[in-house]
């Protein structure tokens, strides 16, 4: 397992230590328009599992090294690397859902360093391409189907901002939010600021709660503040071993399986893992820096962003299939309850029908 993990780690580090980027403009340019989605090239995944019950819609994390802030040159290479990136998520969803993701100019790591402004306009310049898609899915694919979004990194911040979006409190949004069955946004955050300003975003309470956002960010306990989440910021995150949003322990004989490779299976009783109530960083005990290392340097020290899906990975499998399974069983209700609100009015029309006319009856009766 050591020898997978060490090996993971050299092949991110070929991947992103020694990024080589273009050189900066004055200013990081903003983007005309999104990128066509009628066409198949732009997609990664596109109606992959057909036969499933709900769609994921799931965005790409970080995987451009080269770019100054955007990854205006979506060449082979590039999607290589977005596929790669999906597909060690993949298996986490693909149980219970059929599969749409898109390749889109996202902001390269290096656009993390970037000034507010400029960081500013390489994130919409991504989120255009994002929006952009998953618009041509709702128009053309979606039809009525549970929806799962999902994302890690800067996939899971992009998830956010279609929260943003779409789901808001407009007729179209309120539907939208009646499909969705949950929102996978780990290795980001979410504050009290977002949930003030989009009452849409609402964080996860429990294990099976529909219509949620699933958020964590692991950490040894020394790390003060990193990108994903700075200093003086707390985050709204919950516990995917007990499904707990406070500081309640989770032992490691609670951790079905981590997973760090296709070719290893899955290892039980990998971690435990606690909140950490003050940052409500996801905190991951005797898990050591030295066999996990943070890869990035924009990351500090103490930092297991990169392993955010791998250490819990068979507990995240489980439960999308379980809020699936939840959304569904939820509609039928909604669904059988609609049908016997139909057979007693339609019930109760009879019987009135009935009554009126036997008092019909009764007066013709009485005239005679």
């Amino acid at each position: 397992m050591r020898k997978a993990v060490l090996l993971l780690a050299f092949i991110m580090l070929l991947a992103f230590a020694l990024p080589v980027f273009a050189e900066p403009a004055e200013s990081v340019p903003s983007f005309a328009q999104p990128l066509d989605y009628s066409d198949a090239a732009n997609w990664a995944y596109f109606r992959e599992g057909d036969d499933k019950p709900a769609d994921l819609f799931i965005v790409c994390p970080t995987v451009d090294t080269r770019s100054y802030a955007n990854s205006e040159d979506l060449n082979d290479k590039l999607k290589g690397r977005f596929l790669s990136a999906l597909d060690a998520e993949k298996g986490i969803y693909a149980d219970a859902c059929r599969l749409y993701s898109p390749y889109y100019r996202q902001m390269s790591i290096n656009a993390y360093t970037l000034g507010a402004e400029d960081f500013d306009k390489a994130m919409k310049n991504a989120y255009l391409d994002v929006s952009a898609a998953f618009g041509y899915y709702l128009d053309n694919e979606n039809d009525g189907r549970p929806i799962v979004l999902a994302g890690f990194s800067q996939g899971a911040q992009m998830c956010i901002e279609l929260l943003k979006e779409y789901f808001g409190s407009t007729a179209e949004g309120r539907k939208l939010k009646d499909r969705l069955v949950a929102v996978y946004a780990i290795g980001w955050r979410i504050t009290d600021e977002d949930i003030k300003e989009y009452p849409q975003i609402v964080p996860a309470k429990g294990g099976s709660d529909i219509g949620s956002v699933i958020c964590y960010e692991c950490e040894d306990g020394t790390v003060t503040g990193s990108i994903i989440i700075p200093e003086g910021v707390k985050t709204y995150s919950i516990n995917p071993l007990n499904w707990r949003t406070d500081g309640t322990a989770a032992d490691s004989s609670l951790n079905k399986g981590a997973v760090f490779s296709g070719e290893e299976g899955p290892i039980p009783g990998f971690c435990g893992a606690y909140i950490d109530e003050a940052r409500g960083s996801l905190i991951v005990p005797g898990v050591s820096t030295e066999d996990y290392p943070k890869v990035l340097d924009v990351f500090p020290d103490g930092c297991f962003h990169i392993y955010d899906n791998m250490f819990f990975y068979t507990n995240l499998k489980e439960n999308v299939s379980l809020r699936v399974n939840a959304f569904l069983e939820a509609r039928q209700q909604v669904h059988r309850n609609t049908v016997w609100w139909i057979v007693g009015a339609a019930a109760a029309a009879l019987v009135l029908c009935a009554g009126g006319a036997l008092l019909i009856r009764r007066k013709k009766n009485v005239s005679a």
